[in-house]
């Protein structure tokens, strides 16, 4: 059965920046959890004897479950009420809880099995505590202020990751010495704090922020679903998918190309840095665990740029369209990428993350202002996990044939792959000029008014 596009109509109450921030606190939990695996998970696999032509096929966890988590959750939480939970935060819990007992656990690792174990568990439970977390904002907020939602959660997974990555290098300086299984201390340090920050800041949000119940319409038909359908979710999904809008499909090229090159710069960073600056390949050297802590910094200060601009690029989206902006910020990070493989001073290393900080702030929200105008309100949260499969998919393609590139055409040289990563920027800087942005849904910015009958269903085109 087709699933029936609708938009629900319903009054939504503007929310202060407040609200907006404790309602989003939780984004800074679970992106402290991919800031430790941008950082510290490949050094960790090096360190354990992984080869560097393993590294991303030992980081298949992470687009294998977003592929498979992602849009099931989001079809699954389009289909959930709970009196008690809401529609999104039960999946917030699970997620977050599953995200804080793997990063307690992954310092202990001993074996390069283990640590594969553990990020496929970590990985389950990021993208299901994530996924929710973007319908969650176009189910709360009016219209004219979800781009200051989603440019919020760039706020906060700038912050997260910020604190991910300094975490590494200041508690380097307070715990010294090795574990038994070649681990530093000073990443064990790093690991407790961020198993505290995620649940802890999703219990925030989850307590502060009350989801809008369903209409009496809404709620019948959900559960007319649960009633006659079984594997209703995946039938969603499938449906969903023959039924993409067009635009939609679209920013999936975008997608491809600037996800590849994010899987392939957080693969190889820590690499390209030791080879470039502190002039080492050896994982076993002083000089790599320097360029390890060192690295931290350098991905913590582009997020420390990504959580000074983000609400910035909120009146740029509204100045001159979330297109043009999601553009310029490509460019700036195929200038930023191009320029980093050739700086050898580590304190020189810092400015091209000025222009990739920026890239990243718009990575993590101005797609989805527009591709929430493109969906049907009650299909939010199957959309929003298609839109991460277009995340997710690309990382699994790297994965299954970056190895073979690096090898053979990069001459397995980490700061060639970096090189690549800016041209794929490139790339999708020109495919983002070939969509045709939505316009605001002007009709229903004027939240002082509410519609004429609460819960009203206006089919959606």
């Amino acid at each position: 059965m087709t699933q029936k596009n609708t938009t629900v109509i319903r009054h939504k109450p503007m929310m202060s920046m407040r609200q907006i921030l404790l309602m989003n606190l939780g984004f800074f939990g679970i992106q402290y959890s991919f800031g430790m695996q941008q950082t510290a998970i490949n050094p960790i696999y090096k360190m354990l004897g992984a080869d560097e032509s393993e590294l991303p096929i030992l980081n298949m966890a992470g687009p294998i479950t977003g592929l498979l988590i992602q849009p099931i959750i989001g079809a699954m939480s389009d289909r959930t009420w709970s009196e008690r939970w809401g529609r999104r935060k039960p999946y917030f819990i699970v997620g977050a809880i599953g995200c804080s007992v793997c990063l307690f656990l992954f310092p202990f690792v001993s074996a390069l099995w283990m640590a594969v174990l553990l990020l496929w568990l970590l990985d389950a439970s990021n993208n299901t505590a994530m996924e929710p977390y973007r319908a969650f904002i176009a189910d709360r907020l009016p219209p004219s202020q979800t781009a200051k939602g989603f440019l919020a959660q760039s706020f906060f997974a700038g912050l997260g990751i910020t604190l991910a990555n300094a975490s590494m290098f200041l508690f380097e300086h307070i715990w010294e010495g090795v574990a038994g299984s070649g681990l530093p201390y000073y990443v064990f340090g790093a690991f407790m704090l961020g198993s505290v920050c995620s649940i802890a800041t999703v219990l925030v949000s989850v307590l502060s922020t009350d989801e809008i119940p369903p209409s009496p319409e809404e709620l019948a038909e959900l559960r007319s679903k649960k009633d006659r359908e079984r594997f209703g979710a995946l039938k969603e999904i499938g449906n969903a998918i023959v039924e993409m809008p067009k635009e939609l499909r679209k920013l999936g090229l975008v997608y491809l190309f600037q996800w590849y090159a994010m899987f392939v710069y957080w693969q190889f960073i820590s690499l390209s840095i030791a080879k470039s600056v502190f002039n080492t390949t050896n994982a076993q050297s002083q000089a790599y665990r320097d360029a390890t802590t060192w690295t931290g910094l350098v991905n913590g200060s582009y997020n420390v740029v990504t959580f000074m601009v983000a609400f910035g690029l909120v009146s740029l989206a509204k100045r001159h369209g979330a297109k043009w902006v999601h553009t310029a910020s490509l460019i700036c990070a195929l200038v930023s990428l191009l320029v980093l493989p050739h700086v050898t001073n580590k304190f020189l290393v810092f400015l091209p993350m000025i222009g990739f900080g920026i890239s990243w702030a718009s990575l993590l929200g101005v797609p989805y202002i527009m591709a929430v105008r493109m969906v049907p309100s009650n299909r939010y949260g199957v959309y929003m996990g298609i839109l991460n499969m277009m995340i997710v998919l690309p990382q699994l393609l790297e994965t299954v044939t970056f190895g073979w590139i690096y090898e053979n055409l990069l001459g397995k040289d980490p700061t060639n792959a970096i090189t690549f990563t800016g041209v794929l920027m490139g790339l999708a800087a020109i495919a983002m000029t070939w969509i045709n942005e939505p316009p605001t849904i002007r009709d229903m910015d004027d939240v002082s008014a509410p519609p004429k009958v609460a819960g009203e269903f206006k089919e959606g085109k």
